[in-house]
């Protein structure tokens, strides 16, 4: 039978609840399959310590291999049409240029002519016929010099257009090769982080579509604990709360930082952040038990928790009279519970001892002796 004495002082409210260690989220990888393939070898075996680089398996498909090829070839194709785009822009620019310039060559001269022959007009020497004659070619060379100063510039513009819609599509091929050769390179399955291989769920000659998990990597070093928590004892847990966590081979120092929102057979699951250093042994899966500290009520009468103590009702104990030898029953109303202690609001006072087992076979009898053994 055991016993307690009422106390009063500070009272540390505290729930309970088993859980296990778990990879954080930002801890964990999970290898998706790119492309159709089949396992062809196993490498790494589950538990086995990995490598960012470490080949956990190799995979086949020859799809993906033939897609490659094919990626390289467009490149190579769209680098020629690039480089033939180009010769052939450049080629037709020169041309243009070189039009360009016998259009600026005749307008010179057909200016400096227009120029004598107005000069001879002066002098009348020729007529007036001769001289309009030789100003309409100049100006006719003027307007055509004008035009062709246009086109240039514009097909100049047209050049570096023409280039890059080309060099675009180099690009495009380059990407898509990218991704051929990220695809192919995926066949050789790595672990991508240093860590623990905990999952490898395929055999060889198993055959993988796109996106099914090939692997799972976590780093055990970062871990957090995952508690089951009662439902009625959850509704004042909050996040950022301390926490302990039991591995039974030491207790870690925690935070809350997580309350899930829904209820699952009872219970509420918590997460809770481990701040302290893991203690040899702790790896990801392992059974714990944690406490959280909820909240700390100051000068207040408490007890040890009965077996049958629900917070915020009114019990029915026994209270060991200063004899020793005999228990009363009384009547005790109770207000915040934590893990092995309860607030007591009324019918105890401090010094008092009670009875804290299980006295429900004694339901009919309000006085009982008790044996000293």
């Amino acid at each position: 039978m055991f016993t307690d004495v009422v106390k009063r002082g500070p009272m540390l409210r505290q729930v309970r609840g088993p859980g296990t260690l778990t990879p954080r989220e930002d801890r964990i990888r999970l290898i998706p399959a790119e492309s159709e393939a089949t396992v062809v070898r196993i490498r790494v075996l589950p538990g086995a310590v990995v490598h960012a680089d470490t080949i956990l398996m190799d995979l086949i498909d020859p799809a993906t291999q033939q897609q490659l090829m094919d990626a390289q070839l467009q490149v190579q194709a769209a680098k020629a049409d690039l480089k033939n785009t180009e010769a052939k822009l450049q080629s037709d620019l020169m041309t243009q240029r070189a039009a360009a310039a016998t259009v600026r060559q005749d307008q010179h001269q057909a200016n400096l002519q227009a120029q004598t022959d107005k000069n001879l007009l002066d002098l009348g020497v020729i007529s007036g016929l001769k001289y309009n004659e030789s100003r309409g070619k100049a100006d006719e060379l003027n307007t055509r010099n004008d035009i062709e100063g246009q086109r240039l510039q514009l097909n100049q513009q047209a050049v570096k257009t023409q280039i890059a819609v080309q060099q675009a599509k180099v690009e495009q091929a380059q990407a898509m090769l990218a991704l051929k050769q990220r695809q192919t390179d995926a066949l050789s399955v790595r672990a991508g982080i240093d860590g623990v291989l905990v999952d490898l769920p395929h055999q060889v000659g198993e055959h993988v579509d796109v996106g099914t998990t090939l692997a799972k990597v976590v780093q055990p070093d970062q871990l957090k604990a995952s508690l089951k928590i009662a439902e009625t004892q959850a509704r004042d847990i909050q996040i950022g709360q301390p926490a302990a966590i039991d591995t039974h081979n030491g207790i870690i120092a925690g935070q809350v930082t997580r309350v899930d929102p829904a209820v699952q057979n009872g219970t509420v699951t918590v997460d809770v952040a481990l701040t302290g250093s893991l203690p040899q042994g702790a790896r990801p899966d392992l059974s714990v038990d944690g406490t959280i500290d909820l909240d700390r009520l100051n000068d207040v009468i408490y007890v040890g928790r009965p077996a049958q103590g629900n917070e915020n009702s009114t019990l029915s104990l026994f209270k060991v009279l200063p004899d020793g030898r005999t228990a009363v029953r009384t009547s005790v109303q109770v207000g915040r519970a934590s893990v092995n202690a309860i607030q007591v609001l009324g019918g105890l006072q401090p010094g008092d001892t009670v009875v804290l087992s299980d006295m429900s076979k004694w339901d009919n009898n309000d006085r009982v002796q008790i044996e000293k053994q």
